[in-house]
C-alpha cells in the first residue's frame, strides 16, 4: 500500500496544529515553512481537512488554523479517510474484477486481512499518541 504525498503532508500539517493546540491559530505560511510544504498546496490540503471537520479556521489579523478537536480526539483514521478515502490494500479485493481466476479467492482473503489490519492501526492511533511517541523531538518530526 502506498500513501499519497497529499496524505503524508496532511498528516504533517495536522501534527503541527496538534503541537500548538491551545496556543492559538497557526498561519499557513508558518506551517508551510516548518514542514517545507508550499503554501499553495497546503491551502488545498487544509481546505479538505476543514471540510472533513479535522481543522477549523479563524479569520482576521490573528487568524489561522486550529484543530477542531483535542489531539487525543483526532484519530489517524479520520485524517486518512478525509485525505485518501477508504483504505483498500488492492483492487484484488473486488471479486468481480478477477472472477474465475484460480487462487483469487485466497488472495482476496489476504488483501482483506491487510485492509482490516491497516484500518485497525489507523483507528487506534491519535494525534496525541504521535506527539507522545515523538517526545522532546516533536518539534522536528517528519513523516
Amino acid at each position: 500500500m502506498k500513501v499519497s504525498t497529499r496524505t503524508r503532508y496532511g498528516i504533517r500539517a495536522a501534527i503541527e496544529l496538534a503541537l500548538h493546540y491551545n496556543q492559538g491559530p497557526l498561519q499557513l505560511r508558518i506551517i508551510a515553512e516548518r514542514q517545507q510544504i508550499s503554501v499553495k498546496y497546503l491551502e488545498q490540503l487544509v481546505a479538505v481537512l476543514r471540510s472533513g471537520g479535522i481543522v477549523r479556521s479563524l479569520r482576521g489579523a490573528k487568524g489561522g488554523y486550529l484543530l477542531a478537536k483535542a489531539p487525543d480526539q483526532v484519530r489517524m483514521s479520520d485524517i486518512f479517510r478525509c485525505l485518501e478515502g477508504t483504505v483498500v490494500a488492492s483492487n484484488a479485493i473486488d471479486p468481480e474484477a478477477h472472477a474465475g481466476r484460480s487462487g483469487d479467492h485466497v488472495a482476496q482473503q489476504l488483501w482483506a486481512q491487510v485492509e482490516t489490519a491497516v484500518n485497525k492501526v489507523l483507528e487506534s492511533v491519535t494525534l496525541q499518541d504521535l506527539l507522545e511517541q515523538a517526545g522532546d523531538g516533536a518539534e522536528n518530526y517528519q513523516i
